[in-house]
């Protein structure tokens, strides 16, 4: 007769991380009931009792990692980003809650475009790990994630509902349906995210001939397609004259109002100094530090 031995309670708590995603340990958890499925189980491991359990404790630290999990848009643990000796991230770690305006501050080179980039899941990790709204596997929640890089991105030559137009359809904004309004609906929300960021959409320049502050403006319109819960945005002010910059940190404003969360990589942080929720600042692959208060950084 083959006798079976219940699992360790380490053992337990190991598999559920392993086999469940994180994003659904809560509900897993709120419908776990050990003593109806497993009693002899539950009995063996003395959870009855009042006594201290191994088991009780794994499954509790398990809880406590789902409700972080639950309640940040991003939690890094130990990342490190090599390009063949060069480490341009260096064992970053942290938590950032959902809802927030972040503001990456460092000098060039101090790995802020590769966190963005590794946060966006464009770039894969050397080691550490990382949680993006909730899930490890950053390619299922990538369409909730809008990525404004340094360079526009936008085609010149087109003009700017052409450029949106594009990459709707290489996002797949819109449904495909069988009743063929997919078109229809992709020209809304063209024409709502260009209007969004105080651009006409029956502008009919080319983009290649856009002022700076336009063309930003433009790539915030082409990040927002998807309508994000997270935004990670590389210099947003890059290039452009104070009232245009004001105009970007008032749309940054508009958006956090909507309980997005942005991360905003920026050499102007005093544009976001009334705005931001915590400024970070990076050195050599590392956060150094973080603050609510900008003029409390680094000396």
């Amino acid at each position: 007769m083959i006798s079976w031995e219940p699992p360790q309670p380490q053992k337990m708590a190991s598999e559920l991380k392993r086999v469940v995603p994180r994003s659904k340990w809560p509900h897993f958890l709120q419908n776990l009931d050990i003593r109806r499925s497993f009693p002899k189980t539950y009995s063996i491991l003395g959870i009855h009792s009042g006594k201290p359990n191994p088991a009780q404790s794994a499954i509790k630290n398990v809880r406590s990692m789902a409700e972080t999990q639950s309640n940040c848009a991003v939690v890094a643990n130990g990342l490190i980003k090599q390009f063949g000796r060069f480490a341009a991230l260096r064992g970053v770690s942290g938590e950032f809650a959902a809802g927030g305006l972040y503001v990456i501050l460092g000098d060039n080179g101090a790995g802020k475009t590769t966190l963005l980039r590794i946060i966006a899941g464009l770039s894969h990790l050397t080691r550490g790990n990382i949680s993006v709204l909730g899930n490890r596997n950053i390619r299922e929640v990538r369409g909730h994630i809008g990525y404004m890089a340094h360079p526009s991105l936008l085609y010149d030559e087109m003009g700017g509902m052409e450029n949106l137009r594009y990459f709707a359809g290489l996002y797949e904004i819109a449904p495909r349906t069988s009743k063929g309004d997919s078109a229809k609906l992709t020209e809304e929300r063209c024409r709502e995210v260009i209007t969004a960021v105080k651009l006409d959409p029956d502008l009919e320049r080319p983009v290649g001939q856009y002022s700076q502050g336009m063309r930003q403006r433009m790539s915030l319109a082409r990040a927002l397609l998807n309508d994000p819960r997270l935004l990670l945005l590389d210099e947003p002010f890059s290039n452009v004259d104070a009232r245009s910059a004001k105009e970007m940190a008032g749309l940054l404003a508009e958006l956090r109002d909507k309980e997005k969360t942005l991360f905003v990589v920026t050499h102007q942080p005093a544009l976001l100094e009334s705005l931001a929720d915590e400024f970070v600042w990076m050195e050599a692959g590392k956060i150094v530090k973080r603050s609510p208060a900008l003029h409390t950084g680094p000396q």
